[in-house]
């Protein structure tokens, strides 16, 4: 994965062979909230540059990270059970997002994102993007407290208020992104070799608009 400069050296202290601890997020920004959802709008368009760490630990702080030590999360959740997984694939892996520990857990080493794309009907953003975020949902989560009626209504919810955050802190940090729903399920989630109850809800490939 691609790293930060002079100010990441600690955080490569941290490292493992299998988890990346990231930079603290930052709790104030350059942009203000009004302007950010402005300036926000769907970008297909990427450059070759790669993400830092600090931009990677911003934007999975923002869209599952802890705000608070009881657990709750940047986005809320029916009954505090969040069944929301996020996973993002970049040049140099793909990893899963821990927010508690606000560390990326290394499931491949390998390229990921063509794999993506053929799954994701062959969007050009899906290969140009130089991070693709996963939100995958585990149904069962949410189910044992509300029941198979109701559920799907409160994940996809949930699922929404996620993606808005990542894509509008994608755009306080001079980024730009698009949220992707037309893809095989089956084919994505085998692709990532996903577990059984990870069901993949969306697609959101995030870089430097070119």
């Amino acid at each position: 994965m691609p790293s930060g400069t002079g100010d990441d050296v600690e955080q490569k202290k941290s490292r493992s062979a299998d988890t990346i601890a990231l930079p603290a997020p930052a709790g104030e920004g350059r942009m203000s909230l009004e302007e950010a959802i402005a300036r926000r709008h769907s970008v297909r368009e990427f450059t070759k540059a790669v993400l830092n760490e600090r931009e990677l630990s911003q934007l999975l702080w923002a869209t599952q990270g802890m705000t608070r030590p009881e657990g709750y999360r940047t986005a809320p959740s029916a009954g505090a059970l969040y069944p929301l997984e996020v996973y993002v694939a970049t040049p140099g892996g793909f990893y899963h997002y821990e927010p508690r520990p606000h560390q990326l857990k290394r499931l491949s080493d390998r390229d990921l994102r063509p794999a993506v794309y053929r799954a994701g009907l062959k969007q050009e953003p899906l290969l140009e993007a130089p991070a693709i975020f996963v939100i995958a949902a585990v149904y069962e989560r949410t189910a044992q407290k509300y029941g198979q009626a109701r559920t799907p209504r409160y994940v996809h919810m949930e699922a929404g208020h996620a993606a808005q955050n990542l894509l509008l802190q994608a755009v306080a940090l001079g980024l730009g992104g698009v949220p992707i729903g037309a893809f095989h399920d089956d084919e994505v989630r085998s692709a990532l070799s996903l577990p059984i109850d990870h069901r993949p809800i969306y697609l959101i490939p995030v870089g430097h608009p070119r």
